[in-house]
């Protein structure tokens, strides 16, 4: 560093070596990347199972987040090393493809890690250790497809879909056993959770197609209540009331005028000046805008709308004149729940079988509650209140919305807005509760002397924290859902299937003469660290009890045997009921291969200087 001037005198600092990079090669950059991957993989390793351990995390504003999901934690850690980013990378894809499993992934690319950084110690070079990882990986994937089962579900049987979606939330509602006092209550809304999540799917489900939306699922949440108040709505709930205390709080049949254009008098673009000098050219000015503002009422109620909903907002005279003319309102609803409001209250014309007879082919056409942006466009079409039925056919016609309610919650004054019972129930929403620790306090302190039957709490925090746990347990259910209807194959959890593809892919390595057989093996120990895993979080002894479980699958010839992370008494995950989707655990094991495969073929990092 030198001082120096410019031909003005003013002095600059020169900064010698600025351009001079920091550079690892070789086997030191391999295992910097190593230790880099395996740092982030041993902050998820404690998370992962039932009885996972939860993180707290604190962000620069102040906001506390505790979970034990590994994508939700990775998101929100502040990571500066490439190799550390490629981990949250990692953890981003698997819960982008499957949604489930974002834990295992990093945990499984760690132990790989922790293997190859072994193998680079005994000389092997990094690309016989990727060969011999890609061999390995293949061998898991088929020896998956060999082990899963098949099973059948639908409408009326959807015993199978509930418990693989318990076993999800199994470890992803630890927190609230926290916020709950007991483990009883989380225990209870488990099943009612997962019965939730797989009717919403299903709603919205393409059986024939084996597809799933699940953007028409909505999931919202409200503190207050309980646990097991959280409800599946067959329709949309948007966090807004009636724009006027006495409009109707209810409402039948509803014709719904879904409007982007505000309820106001239009405005220039260009700036001007009104110059009002006398009483009667302000009376002409209100009463032109009194005119637009009952010109605009009555064009909805000239097309049969019996309740508006608008995406901006309107003054005191509109909303005045709205509830004279007995016109409900709701105002500054937000563009996503318009589109869902559009979906749910779509209309389908079904002809009966007779005329299909008589008259041969008929049209039959779908006509849904549709976004007008302009007061000039809305007709009655939009509104689905038109019938088009070619040949005098006899059409049936089903309405927008069968109910819209308002509805309150407890004395905190608020209010939500309900439209149920849609034509096209496909739009569903999952309204979550729960927070409301004065009702658990009150039962729990019941049993308790009365001098420690009064607590002083604040309740907030924790309350916003459950209800965003529960949201995320919901969409990792929602998305375990929709792959085991894109794909109905299982396999089984608490370690089962890691610990019979160790042994498969132990067993097959013989059979490869060169340098890979090595990586091979250490490929059957990383996935044998999975299991590892599990039993350490749950207390248990973890070499006794996974030799203990690979000798007893050996011995048995039977896959299902894992680890008693909850202490049942049994190993068979098959009696236990813990299920896991074929291609999460597929995708799991690929994902993982790829991205340790990428780190260890970097042999050179070059980083800009500290300045």
């Amino acid at each position: 560093m030198a001082l120096a001037f410019d031909e003005y005198g003013r002095p600059f600092i020169i900064l010698k070596e600025q351009e001079q990079k920091t550079r690892l090669r070789g086997i030191e950059a391999q295992k910097a990347n190593i230790s880099a991957g395996k740092a982030v993989a041993r902050i998820l390793r404690t998370s992962l199972g039932p009885k996972g351990m939860d993180k707290m995390l604190q962000s620069p504003d102040g906001d506390v987040t505790i979970t034990n999901d590994g994508a939700t934690i990775l998101e929100q850690m502040d990571v500066d090393n490439q190799i550390a980013k490629l981990m949250v990378e990692l953890s981003r894809s698997q819960d982008y493809e499957i949604g489930d499993g974002t834990t295992g992934v990093v945990v499984m690319a760690g132990a790989l890690l922790e293997q190859a950084e072994r193998l680079l110690e005994r000389g092997i070079h990094p690309i016989r250790i990727a060969e011999g990882y890609e061999m390995a990986s293949r061998i898991a994937v088929e020896h998956l497809e060999h082990i899963a089962q098949k099973f059948d579900f639908g409408p009326t049987n959807i015993e199978p879909l509930v418990q693989t979606c318990m076993t999800t939330l199994s470890s992803k509602m630890q927190i609230a056993i926290h916020m709950l006092v007991s483990t009883e209550n989380v225990n209870r809304c488990k099943r009612p959770l997962a019965e939730i999540s797989v009717k919403a799917v299903l709603s919205v489900a393409d059986l024939e197609r084996k597809d799933v939306n699940l953007d028409l699922i909505k999931v919202e949440g409200k503190v207050g209540g309980k646990l097991e108040d959280t409800e599946l709505v067959y329709g949309i709930t948007v966090d807004k009331d009636m724009s006027h205390p006495q409009m109707p709080k209810k409402i039948e049949d509803a014709k719904i005028a879904i409007l982007t254009c505000p309820f106001e008098p239009p405005k220039p673009k260009t700036k001007h000046k009104v110059d009002i000098d006398t009483v009667e050219k302000f009376q002409t000015l209100r009463q032109q805008e009194q005119k637009y503002f009952d010109d605009m009422v009555q064009k909805c109620k000239d097309v049969g709308a019996t309740l508006v909903i608008c995406q901006w907002g309107f003054d005191d005279e509109a909303n005045h004149l709205l509830m004279h003319r007995n016109l409900p309102a709701v105002r500054w609803v937000g563009g996503v729940e318009l589109e869902l409001i559009a979906i749910a209250t779509g209309l389908y014309f079904a002809a009966n079988n007779a005329c299909n007879l008589i008259n041969g082919l008929i049209i039959i056409m779908f006509i849904g509650g549709r976004i007008v942006p302009r007061f000039q466009e809305l007709t009655p079409e939009k509104l689905g209140r038109v019938c088009f039925a070619p040949f005098l056919v006899y059409v049936m016609l089903l309405r927008n919305a069968g109910l819209v309610r308002e509805k309150s919650f407890g004395t905190t004054k608020d209010k939500m807005l309900y439209i149920e019972h849609c034509a096209n129930s496909r739009a569903v929403t999952i309204f979550i509760r729960g927070g409301s620790l004065a009702s658990y306090w009150t039962s729990f302190g019941a049993r308790l002397e009365p001098k420690m039957a009064s607590f002083v709490f604040d309740d907030a925090l924790g309350n916003k924290m459950m209800i965003e746990e529960t949201k995320r347990s919901i969409h990792d259910a929602l998305c375990v859902a929709r792959n085991l209807i894109r794909n109905n194959s299982i396999v089984y959890g608490g370690g089962s299937a890691e610990i019979s593809c160790s042994i498969a892919v132990e067993a097959a390595a013989d059979k490869y003469p060169g340098v890979e057989q090595y990586a091979i093996r250490a490929f059957a120990d990383a996935l044998d660290s999975v299991s590892i895993a599990l039993a350490e979080n749950s207390g248990l002894q973890p070499i006794e009890t996974l030799s203990a479980v690979k000798s007893q699958q050996i011995k048995e010839n039977n896959p299902h045997f894992g680890i008693d992370c909850n202490d049942v008494g049994t190993n068979d995950m098959r009696e236990q009921n813990v299920f896991e989707t074929l291609i999460g655990k597929q995708q799991q094991i690929l994902l993982a291969t790829q991205v340790v495969k990428m780190i260890l073929k970097i042999d050179d990092v070059i980083s800009p200087s500290d300045y």
